[in-house]
């Protein structure tokens, strides 16, 4: 019984944060740098020098996210918060260069579609509880995610012209798209089988 109540208390215990977890909120805090450039953006042109800084520097939070992952993996750090905050992480990211894609010039405000897909789908399940289902892992979904940082970080280098970038911001967008209306067609579909799972 002792070793019972042992395990138990051992279970209550909160979870270390964990070196993929630190390595999240360093890319967490570069998502805030790219918000803080972004208003700088707003009161004065924005030079080259400085988006060649943030150009690299979401560069590197691409580089961030493939390392986060293997640490989670490797020293068995996964959990559903670090699931969670490495999703809204890259959520943050895709916005802020979104918004840096616009107030640069190098694509129209539609781009800012692409940054609030993900918060645009969160509203959507307040309305409709249907897609605050859980949804399986999916390839898919992260390869795309990097696809489309991958696109806005050319997009913002200085090298590549407003009219290249918007197209290939607007590439993003329809990729993006095509990812969200795959997760909410799926949990239209399977609604029924996925309540009564939560019910069990």
């Amino acid at each position: 019984m002792r070793s019972l109540n042992t395990n138990k208390f051992s279970r209550a215990l909160p979870r270390p944060f964990g070196a993929a977890n630190w390595v999240t909120l360093v890319r967490a805090c570069i998502a805030l740098g790219l918000l803080g450039y972004a208003v700088a953006a707003l009161l004065t042109p924005t030079s080259t020098a400085g988006r060649w800084l943030w150009t690299t520097a979401a560069l590197c939070a691409v580089i961030l996210d493939g390392i986060d992952g293997y640490l989670a993996r490797r020293f068995g750090q996964t959990s559903a918060f670090g699931a969670r905050f490495d999703m809204e992480t890259d959520a943050a990211t895709v916005l802020m260069l979104c918004l840096l894609a616009f107030l640069t010039g190098q694509a129209g405000a539609w781009v800012l579609l692409s940054g609030l897909m993900r918060y645009l789908f969160i509203i959507g399940g307040w309305i409709w509880p249907g897609l605050t289902m859980p949804l399986a892992k999916s390839k898919r979904r992260q390869v795309i995610c990097v696809i489309q940082i991958a696109v806005l970080i050319l997009a913002l280098a200085p090298v590549t012209p407003p009219g290249m970038a918007a197209m290939i911001c607007l590439a993003g967008l329809l990729l993006l798209g095509y990812s969200f209306a795959v997760d909410t067609i799926w949990l239209v579909t399977n609604r029924a089988g996925l309540e009564s799972e939560a019910v069990r």
